[in-house]
């Protein structure tokens, strides 16, 4: 099974690191199959599995029920699980439950969206053997608070101190940094600053790994494709041509033909 010292290697040999955000074991299992370093188990779950609006919808029983069908499908992948909206900022028993909660359904380590306000609690859990990924930029739990789905760090004043906060995650024990939707000209700065990888998503290609949500690269949602999610497949075109013909060989009686009946 990966490591985080292989999430170091990677690192050292500046060999890019290929992370997807899966949900189930049937596309974890398939993940699994190729070759992608990591699966992050994001609390957009909320979103893409259960339809709900936003990712602060997330709880952690949620979380760890995809956790564990993530982890059975894909048994020696490395698994990240993020920490739901405000667990963070209820004090380190509320943060510390909830973090063996999911390592005890099958995550390796789990991510943590910001830091002002909760350094201790990153401190915390790296102390009391819980691996952390930090998460700057684009927050998506902050979306009330950045007033949407914006790109952060345009700004002089945000990109120091997105910088300082990435430098400061570092010197508190995470071992990797998520870089959602900030300019590529400070993704890749910050990734010069730091020792431990950088995953970028939305900021481009001058960090030391890139993240996307599978249903994303799979092009499954017709409705959605952000500017940086590349759809690897035609995804919703391929299953609705499926279930099209499915249900024309129902209707004109082709389908169960004389082979597909059990005996």
């Amino acid at each position: 099974m990966k490591t985080i010292l292989d999430f170091a290697r990677a690192r050292r040999e500046q060999r890019p690191l290929v992370v997807v955000t899966a949900y189930d074991a049937l596309m974890a299992r398939l993940v699994a199959s190729a070759s992608v370093d990591a699966i992050l188990v994001g609390d957009s779950a909320a979103m893409v599995v259960h339809g709900l609006p936003s990712t602060v919808h997330a709880t952690v029983e949620m979380l760890r029920t995809h956790v564990a069908a993530v982890r059975r499908g894909a048994p020696d992948l490395f698994v990240i699980a993020d920490l739901p909206f405000l667990t963070a900022r209820q004090g380190r028993d509320v943060a510390t439950a909830a973090a063996g909660v999911l390592l005890q359904a099958g995550a390796n380590a789990v991510k943590i969206e910001g830091l002002a306000g909760h350094e201790d609690i990153v401190a915390h859990l790296v102390g009391s053997g819980v691996p952390v990924m930090g998460h700057l930029g684009l927050t998506p739990q902050s979306v009330h608070q950045l007033g949407g789905y914006r790109m952060q760090g345009r700004a002089t004043h945000e990109a120091e101190r997105l910088r300082q906060e990435a430098r400061q995650l570092e010197q508190l024990g995470a071992f990797a940094l998520v870089l959602e939707c900030v300019p590529e000209a400070l993704a890749a700065t910050v990734t010069t600053d730091l020792a431990i990888p950088t995953i970028g998503i939305g900021a481009g290609g001058g960090t030391a790994g890139q993240v996307l949500v599978l249903t994303d690269l799979l092009g499954l949602d017709p409705d959605f494709q952000p500017r940086f999610a590349r759809r690897f497949l035609k995804g919703h075109e391929l299953v609705h041509e499926a279930l099209t013909h499915y249900a024309t060989a129902v209707r004109d009686g082709s389908f169960p033909a004389r082979a597909e009946v059990v005996a």
